[in-house]
C-alpha cells in the first residue's frame, strides 16, 4: 500500500479537494451556459479555440486509455479465481459485452449503467459497514484490529526505504497518481448536466452529490481499508504476479468469513466492467464531438439512423484491444501503466478547467456582470479555481518523480506519466499555426449565446 494508511488517506483527501473544486468551477459555468460538450466548449469560448482543441484531445486520450486500464483491473480480479490461466478469453468476453452495450444505443446503456451503479453503491456502503464491524472484532475470529496497522508497520511508508521526512514525502506523492485515477473522468457528470432540461436545479445538486461521494465512497472507504490491511501486505503489490484480490477481499479472507470474498470480488468485477463500458461511451462521444467541431476527421461524424456514432464507437473500441497486453504481462503491471497515463491526462484536464474558469471570471468582471446574478455560484470562487490550477500542476510535475532518483530511470514510467504534458503543447501549437486562432479577449467573451 503506497504511502501507508495515513499517507493514502491524505492523498485521497488532497485529490478529492481538487476534484470538488473542479466540479464547483464547471458547475458555475455550466449553470449559466449549458453548452453541449461542457468544459471543452467553454474553453473555446473563454480561452482559445486552440486551447479547446488540445483539451478535447487530451480528454479523449484520458477516457480512451481508461478502457484497457479497467479491463486489466478486471483481469486482476478474475485472477483471484483462476490464477495463472490465459486471460485472452476473459478479455474478449468483457470487451464484447462492453461494445455490445454501446452499440445498442443510449437507452440500453442507461439502463445497464443504472443497474451497475446500484450494485456499486450497495457494495461500497456494505463494505464500509462490514469493515467497521471487523475492525472492532465482530468477525468470526473476533480479532479486534483497531489502529494496529497504523502502529506496525506504521501510518506512513518510506518510499524505496528512504529514511525520514523525505521518504514519507515521496511516498505521499506516489499515492496521488493512484488517487487521481479513481476520480478522473467523473467530471463527465457535469457534461451530462450541461444537456439537462433544468441546469439551475441540477447543477447545485450535482455538486453537492460530489461532496458526499468524496467523503463517503473515497475518504471513508480508504480510511477503513487503512485500518484493516497492513501496508506491507504482499497481495497489494500490483507489480507482482500474486496481486489476486482487492483489499476488501483480503480482509474478508483473513477474518475467516467463508463464501463472502467471492461475492465481493464479483461485485467489484462488475464495477470494473461497468467502468470500461462507460469509457467506451465517453470516448466515442468525445471523438464525435471533436469531429463535429472540426477538430477530428469528418468520418467520425457518421451516425446510424438512430443517431449512434458507430464509427467513433468502433475506433474507441479498437483502442481497447490494448487490453490484450495482459496476456504476456502481469495484469497488475499493465493496469499501473494505463492508470498512470489516464491519471496524468485527467489531471491536465482538471488544470484546463481551472484556467477556463479564471478566464470566465475575468470576463465577468471586465463586462460588469455580477456573479450574484448567475443561476449558481460558490463562495469559494475564484480561490477554488486557483487551487485547481496550482495543486494539479504540482501533482503533475511530481507524478513520475521516482525516475529522477539516482539509478532509478525507467522509460516506461517517464512516458506513462509525462506523455500527456508533452502532447498538450504540441497540439496547442499546431492548432495555432494551422488554424490561426487567438486568445479570446475578456470584453469579447460571449456570455449570452446559449445562456439559461
Amino acid at each position: 500500500m503506497e504511502g501507508g494508511p495515513l499517507g493514502l488517506l491524505l492523498g485521497y483527501a488532497f485529490i478529492g479537494s481538487i476534484y470538488y473544486c473542479v466540479m464547483v468551477s464547471v458547475g458555475e459555468m455550466i449553470s449559466l451556459l449549458p453548452l453541449p460538450g461542457g468544459h471543452i466548449r467553454l474553453a473555446e469560448r473563454f480561452v482559445d479555440p486552440a486551447f479547446s482543441l488540445a483539451m478535447g484531445w487530451n480528454c479523449w486520450y484520458s477516457w480512451t486509455l481508461t478502457i484497457p486500464a479497467e479491463l486489466a483491473a478486471a483481469m486482476t480480479l478474475i485472477d483471484y479465481w483462476q490464477p495463472g490461466i490465459d486471460n485472452t478469453i476473459w478479455i474478449t468476453m468483457c470487451l464484447l459485452v462492453a461494445i455490445g452495450i454501446n452499440l445498442f444505443g443510449v437507452g440500453v446503456y442507461g439502463e445497464v449503467e443504472f443497474m451497475f451503479a446500484s450494485i456499486k453503491v450497495i457494495t461500497i456502503v456494505g463494505l464500509i459497514i462490514l469493515g467497521i464491524i471487523l475492525d472492532l472484532g465482530g468477525g468470526p475470529n473476533h480479532d479486534r484490529i483497531g489502529f494496529r496497522y497504523w502502529k506496525n508497520p506504521g501510518p506512513f511508508v518510506q518510499f524505496a526505504g528512504i529514511p525520514g521526512a523525505k521518504g514519507r514525502f515521496l511516498g505521499f506523492f506516489r499515492v496521488l497518481t493512484q488517487a487521481a485515477f479513481s476520480m478522473i473522468g467523473t467530471e463527465a457528470v457535469a457534461m451530462a448536466a450541461a444537456e439537462a432540461k433544468d441546469p439551475q436545479r441540477t447543477m447545485p445538486k450535482a455538486v453537492r452529490n460530489v461532496y458526499i461521494r468524496i467523503l463517503l465512497f473515497y475518504i471513508s472507504g480508504v480510511f477503513v481499508i487503512g485500518l484493516l490491511v497492513p501496508s506491507n501486505e504482499p497481495s497489494l503489490n500490483l507489480d507482482s504476479s500474486n496481486a489476486s484480490a482487492s483489499p476488501f477481499v483480503i480482509v474478508i479472507e483473513k477474518a475467516g468469513i467463508k463464501g463472502l470474498a467471492s461475492v465481493i470480488n464479483a461485485a467489484l468485477l462488475t464495477s470494473a466492467w461497468s467502468a470500461a463500458t462507460s469509457d467506451i461511451y465517453l470516448s466515442s462521444r468525445g471523438m464525435y464531438g471533436l469531429a463535429l467541431s472540426g477538430n477530428a476527421p469528418k468520418i467520425f461524424t457518421f451516425t446510424s439512423r438512430s443517431g449512434l456514432p458507430y464509427v467513433s464507437v468502433a475506433f474507441s473500441s479498437a483502442i481497447a484491444l490494448l487490453s490484450y497486453m495482459v496476456v504476456n504481462t502481469s495484469s497488475g503491471i499493465v493496469f499501473t501503466w494505463f492508470a498512470d497515463m489516464t491519471a496524468t491526462a485527467g489531471l491536465l484536464a482538471w488544470l484546463c478547467v481551472g484556467v477556463t474558469y479564471l478566464r470566465f471570471h475575468m470576463g465577468l468582471k471586465a463586462q460588469g456582470i455580477a456573479r450574484s446574478t448567475l443561476v449558481y455560484t460558490s463562495r469559494i470562487q475564484p480561490y477554488a479555481a486557483w487551487w485547481v490550477v496550482g495543486a494539479s500542476t504540482v501533482t503533475l510535475l511530481f507524478s513520475g518523480w521516482e525516475v529522477f532518483l539516482r539509478d532509478s530511470w525507467s522509460t516506461v514510467t517517464f512516458v506513462t506519466n509525462y506523455l500527456p504534458m508533452l502532447l498538450f503543447p504540441v497540439l496547442f501549437s499546431l492548432s495555432k499555426v494551422f488554424r490561426g486562432s487567438s486568445i479570446v479577449q475578456p470584453m469579447e467573451m460571449d456570455f449570452r449565446t446559449g445562456s439559461v
